[in-house]
Protein backbone atom coordinates (compact mmCIF):
# COMPACT_ATOMS: atom_id res chain seq x y z
CA UNK A 1 0.00 0.00 0.00
CA UNK A 2 1.39 3.39 -0.94
CA UNK A 3 1.57 6.08 1.68
CA UNK A 4 -1.68 8.04 2.00
CA UNK A 5 -3.51 5.47 -0.10
CA UNK A 6 -6.24 4.32 2.26
CA UNK A 7 -7.31 0.69 1.86
CA UNK A 8 -11.12 0.48 1.65
CA UNK A 9 -12.79 -2.41 3.48
CA UNK A 10 -16.52 -2.73 2.82
CA UNK A 11 -18.84 -4.77 5.05
CA UNK A 12 -21.65 -5.80 2.75
CA UNK A 13 -24.63 -8.15 2.88
CA UNK A 14 -28.17 -7.52 1.66
CA UNK A 15 -29.67 -9.56 4.50
CA UNK A 16 -30.05 -8.12 7.97
CA UNK A 17 -29.22 -9.87 11.24
CA UNK A 18 -25.86 -11.31 10.19
CA UNK A 19 -23.80 -9.56 12.87
CA UNK A 20 -22.30 -7.28 10.20
CA UNK A 21 -21.95 -4.19 12.40
CA UNK A 22 -20.51 -6.20 15.30
CA UNK A 23 -17.95 -7.70 12.94
CA UNK A 24 -17.21 -4.24 11.50
CA UNK A 25 -16.50 -2.82 14.96
CA UNK A 26 -14.16 -5.67 15.85
CA UNK A 27 -12.29 -5.25 12.57
CA UNK A 28 -11.99 -1.51 13.32
CA UNK A 29 -10.61 -2.08 16.81
CA UNK A 30 -8.39 -4.91 15.56
CA UNK A 31 -6.76 -2.49 13.12
CA UNK A 32 -6.49 0.24 15.76
CA UNK A 33 -4.81 -2.32 18.00
CA UNK A 34 -2.14 -2.64 15.27
CA UNK A 35 -1.55 1.15 15.50
CA UNK A 36 -3.29 1.78 12.18
CA UNK A 37 -5.26 4.96 11.53
CA UNK A 38 -8.86 4.09 10.74
CA UNK A 39 -11.95 5.96 9.56
CA UNK A 40 -15.49 4.55 9.50
CA UNK A 41 -18.31 5.49 7.13
CA UNK A 42 -21.78 4.26 8.11
CA UNK A 43 -24.13 4.09 5.12
CA UNK A 44 -27.07 2.81 7.16
CA UNK A 45 -28.40 6.19 8.28
CA UNK A 46 -31.64 4.59 9.51
CA UNK A 47 -30.17 2.04 11.93
CA UNK A 48 -26.73 3.65 12.37
CA UNK A 49 -25.54 0.53 14.21
CA UNK A 50 -21.82 1.22 13.80
CA UNK A 51 -22.23 4.95 14.43
CA UNK A 52 -24.21 4.20 17.61
CA UNK A 53 -21.53 1.74 18.68
CA UNK A 54 -18.90 4.46 18.26
CA UNK A 55 -21.05 7.05 20.04
CA UNK A 56 -21.38 4.61 22.95
CA UNK A 57 -17.60 4.33 22.91
CA UNK A 58 -17.25 8.10 23.17
CA UNK A 59 -19.78 8.23 26.02
CA UNK A 60 -17.94 5.46 27.87
CA UNK A 61 -14.77 7.57 27.96
CA UNK A 62 -16.64 10.81 28.69
CA UNK A 63 -18.25 9.17 31.73
CA UNK A 64 -14.93 8.17 33.26
CA UNK A 65 -14.20 4.93 31.46
CA UNK A 66 -10.73 3.84 30.45
CA UNK A 67 -9.34 5.59 27.37
CA UNK A 68 -9.77 3.45 24.26
CA UNK A 69 -8.66 4.06 20.69
CA UNK A 70 -11.20 5.83 18.48
CA UNK A 71 -11.49 5.98 14.71
CA UNK A 72 -12.84 8.99 12.87
CA UNK A 73 -16.35 8.36 11.61
CA UNK A 74 -19.18 9.79 9.55
CA UNK A 75 -22.76 8.83 8.70
CA UNK A 76 -24.06 9.41 5.17
CA UNK A 77 -27.77 10.00 4.70
CA UNK A 78 -29.43 8.76 1.53
CA UNK A 79 -30.56 11.54 -0.77
CA UNK A 80 -34.21 12.50 -0.59
CA UNK A 81 -34.34 14.01 -4.08
CA UNK A 82 -37.51 13.13 -5.99
CA UNK A 83 -35.76 12.33 -9.29
CA UNK A 84 -33.65 9.13 -9.43
CA UNK A 85 -30.86 10.80 -11.41
CA UNK A 86 -30.63 13.61 -8.85
CA UNK A 87 -30.70 11.15 -5.92
CA UNK A 88 -27.86 9.12 -7.37
CA UNK A 89 -25.79 12.22 -8.14
CA UNK A 90 -26.25 13.50 -4.58
CA UNK A 91 -25.43 10.10 -3.06
CA UNK A 92 -22.29 9.86 -5.19
CA UNK A 93 -21.16 13.36 -4.19
CA UNK A 94 -21.82 12.74 -0.47
CA UNK A 95 -19.80 9.52 -0.51
CA UNK A 96 -16.98 11.18 -2.44
CA UNK A 97 -16.89 14.04 0.07
CA UNK A 98 -16.56 11.62 2.98
CA UNK A 99 -13.86 9.59 1.25
CA UNK A 100 -11.91 12.73 0.32
CA UNK A 101 -12.07 13.86 3.94
CA UNK A 102 -10.46 10.67 5.22
CA UNK A 103 -8.43 9.05 2.45
CA UNK A 104 -5.19 11.01 2.86
CA UNK A 105 -5.16 10.85 6.67
CA UNK A 106 -5.82 7.19 7.46
CA UNK A 107 -4.55 3.74 6.57
CA UNK A 108 -7.98 2.13 6.33
CA UNK A 109 -11.52 3.26 5.59
CA UNK A 110 -14.20 0.85 6.82
CA UNK A 111 -17.60 1.24 5.12
CA UNK A 112 -20.59 -0.43 6.76
CA UNK A 113 -23.44 -0.96 4.28
CA UNK A 114 -27.15 -1.35 5.13
CA UNK A 115 -28.76 -4.78 5.01
CA UNK A 116 -30.62 -4.00 1.80
CA UNK A 117 -29.91 -2.87 -1.75
CA UNK A 118 -29.23 0.86 -2.05
CA UNK A 119 -27.37 2.98 -4.57
CA UNK A 120 -24.91 4.05 -1.85
CA UNK A 121 -24.22 0.41 -1.07
CA UNK A 122 -23.57 -0.39 -4.73
CA UNK A 123 -21.17 2.56 -4.96
CA UNK A 124 -19.30 1.32 -1.91
CA UNK A 125 -18.99 -2.22 -3.30
CA UNK A 126 -17.47 -0.84 -6.49
CA UNK A 127 -14.83 0.96 -4.40
CA UNK A 128 -13.97 -1.99 -2.14
CA UNK A 129 -10.37 -3.16 -2.09
CA UNK A 130 -11.57 -5.80 0.36
CA UNK A 131 -15.22 -6.87 0.57
CA UNK A 132 -16.27 -8.71 3.73
CA UNK A 133 -19.63 -10.48 3.59
CA UNK A 134 -20.82 -11.93 6.91
CA UNK A 135 -23.04 -14.97 6.51
CA UNK A 136 -25.15 -16.64 9.18
CA UNK A 137 -24.46 -20.32 9.62
CA UNK A 138 -27.47 -21.62 7.67
CA UNK A 139 -28.56 -22.65 4.20
CA UNK A 140 -31.19 -19.90 4.34
CA UNK A 141 -28.45 -17.28 4.41
CA UNK A 142 -26.31 -19.20 1.93
CA UNK A 143 -29.02 -18.25 -0.55
CA UNK A 144 -27.51 -14.75 -0.48
CA UNK A 145 -24.74 -16.11 -2.73
CA UNK A 146 -26.92 -18.11 -5.07
CA UNK A 147 -29.34 -20.97 -5.52
CA UNK A 148 -27.30 -23.97 -4.40
CA UNK A 149 -27.99 -27.69 -4.88
CA UNK A 150 -28.26 -29.34 -1.44
CA UNK A 151 -26.57 -32.52 -2.70
CA UNK A 152 -23.52 -31.50 -4.72
CA UNK A 153 -23.48 -27.73 -3.92
CA UNK A 154 -23.53 -26.81 -7.60
CA UNK A 155 -24.63 -23.21 -8.19
CA UNK A 156 -27.89 -23.32 -10.14
CA UNK A 157 -28.31 -19.55 -10.27
CA UNK A 158 -26.33 -16.60 -8.95
CA UNK A 159 -28.10 -14.29 -6.54
CA UNK A 160 -28.71 -10.62 -7.25
CA UNK A 161 -26.09 -9.83 -4.62
CA UNK A 162 -23.40 -12.03 -6.21
CA UNK A 163 -24.19 -10.51 -9.62
CA UNK A 164 -23.78 -7.04 -8.10
CA UNK A 165 -20.38 -8.04 -6.69
CA UNK A 166 -19.35 -9.31 -10.14
CA UNK A 167 -20.39 -5.99 -11.68
CA UNK A 168 -18.30 -4.21 -9.03
CA UNK A 169 -15.32 -6.38 -9.95
CA UNK A 170 -15.75 -5.53 -13.62
CA UNK A 171 -15.90 -1.83 -12.77
CA UNK A 172 -12.64 -2.08 -10.82
CA UNK A 173 -10.98 -3.94 -13.68
CA UNK A 174 -12.13 -1.36 -16.22
CA UNK A 175 -10.81 1.40 -13.94
CA UNK A 176 -7.38 -0.23 -13.80
CA UNK A 177 -7.64 -0.99 -10.09
CA UNK A 178 -6.29 -4.17 -8.43
CA UNK A 179 -8.80 -7.03 -8.13
CA UNK A 180 -11.20 -6.93 -5.21
CA UNK A 181 -10.57 -9.50 -2.46
CA UNK A 182 -14.00 -10.89 -1.57
CA UNK A 183 -14.13 -12.65 1.79
CA UNK A 184 -17.17 -14.53 3.08
CA UNK A 185 -17.12 -14.85 6.87
CA UNK A 186 -19.35 -17.27 8.73
CA UNK A 187 -20.87 -15.57 11.77
CA UNK A 188 -22.96 -16.55 14.77
CA UNK A 189 -21.46 -20.01 14.67
CA UNK A 190 -22.94 -22.50 17.13
CA UNK A 191 -20.64 -23.70 19.91
CA UNK A 192 -21.36 -27.33 19.10
CA UNK A 193 -20.78 -28.90 15.72
CA UNK A 194 -23.87 -30.15 13.98
CA UNK A 195 -24.75 -31.84 10.72
CA UNK A 196 -26.07 -28.51 9.40
CA UNK A 197 -22.86 -26.68 10.36
CA UNK A 198 -20.77 -29.26 8.54
CA UNK A 199 -22.97 -29.09 5.44
CA UNK A 200 -22.75 -25.26 5.36
CA UNK A 201 -18.98 -25.55 5.75
CA UNK A 202 -18.78 -28.06 2.87
CA UNK A 203 -21.02 -25.89 0.69
CA UNK A 204 -18.87 -22.80 1.24
CA UNK A 205 -15.71 -24.81 0.57
CA UNK A 206 -17.18 -25.88 -2.76
CA UNK A 207 -18.59 -22.47 -3.63
CA UNK A 208 -15.52 -20.36 -2.98
CA UNK A 209 -13.77 -21.47 -6.16
CA UNK A 210 -16.87 -21.23 -8.31
CA UNK A 211 -17.96 -17.76 -7.21
CA UNK A 212 -14.38 -16.60 -6.47
CA UNK A 213 -14.38 -15.56 -2.84
CA UNK A 214 -12.28 -16.54 0.14
CA UNK A 215 -14.16 -18.34 2.87
CA UNK A 216 -12.97 -17.92 6.47
CA UNK A 217 -14.45 -18.90 9.84
CA UNK A 218 -15.84 -15.95 11.77
CA UNK A 219 -17.32 -15.23 15.18
CA UNK A 220 -19.20 -17.67 17.36
CA UNK A 221 -22.52 -16.73 18.93
CA UNK A 222 -21.30 -15.27 22.23
CA UNK A 223 -23.19 -13.21 24.80
CA UNK A 224 -20.10 -11.05 25.42
CA UNK A 225 -20.38 -9.43 21.98
CA UNK A 226 -23.90 -8.19 22.78
CA UNK A 227 -23.05 -7.16 26.34
CA UNK A 228 -20.24 -4.85 25.21
CA UNK A 229 -22.37 -2.80 22.79
CA UNK A 230 -23.78 -0.31 25.38
CA UNK A 231 -20.24 0.67 26.41
CA UNK A 232 -18.97 0.77 22.84
CA UNK A 233 -16.25 -1.72 23.71
CA UNK A 234 -15.08 -4.88 21.99
CA UNK A 235 -13.46 -7.99 23.38
CA UNK A 236 -10.11 -6.53 22.27
CA UNK A 237 -10.57 -3.54 24.60
CA UNK A 238 -10.92 -5.56 27.80
CA UNK A 239 -7.78 -5.35 29.94
CA UNK A 240 -8.69 -8.37 32.08
CA UNK A 241 -9.96 -11.60 30.58
CA UNK A 242 -11.41 -13.86 33.27
CA UNK A 243 -12.82 -16.79 31.34
CA UNK A 244 -11.67 -19.26 28.72
CA UNK A 245 -14.67 -18.23 26.61
CA UNK A 246 -13.43 -14.64 26.51
CA UNK A 247 -9.90 -15.78 25.71
CA UNK A 248 -11.31 -17.78 22.79
CA UNK A 249 -13.42 -14.79 21.67
CA UNK A 250 -10.40 -12.50 21.59
CA UNK A 251 -8.43 -15.06 19.61
CA UNK A 252 -11.17 -15.59 17.05
CA UNK A 253 -11.50 -11.82 16.49
CA UNK A 254 -7.76 -11.51 15.93
CA UNK A 255 -7.88 -14.49 13.58
CA UNK A 256 -10.58 -12.79 11.50
CA UNK A 257 -8.54 -9.57 11.31
CA UNK A 258 -5.43 -11.55 10.31
CA UNK A 259 -7.41 -13.43 7.64
CA UNK A 260 -8.19 -10.17 5.85
CA UNK A 261 -4.55 -10.08 4.73
CA UNK A 262 -4.43 -6.30 4.80
CA UNK A 263 -1.59 -5.83 7.30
Amino acid sequence: MEKNDAHIIVLGNEKGGTGKSTLAMHVVVGLLEKDKKVAVIDLDARQKSVARYLQNRQSFMANGGTHVAMPEFAVIMQSGASVIKDREAEDQENLKTALDKFKDNVDFIIIDCPGNDTYLSRLAHALADTLVTPLNDSFIDLDLLGEVSPTDFQVKKLSFYTEMVWESRKFRSASGKPPMDWIVVRTRLASLDSRNNKRVHDALQALQKRIMFRYVPGLYERVIYKELFPSGLTILDLEKINSLSHVAARQEVRSVVDSLNVL
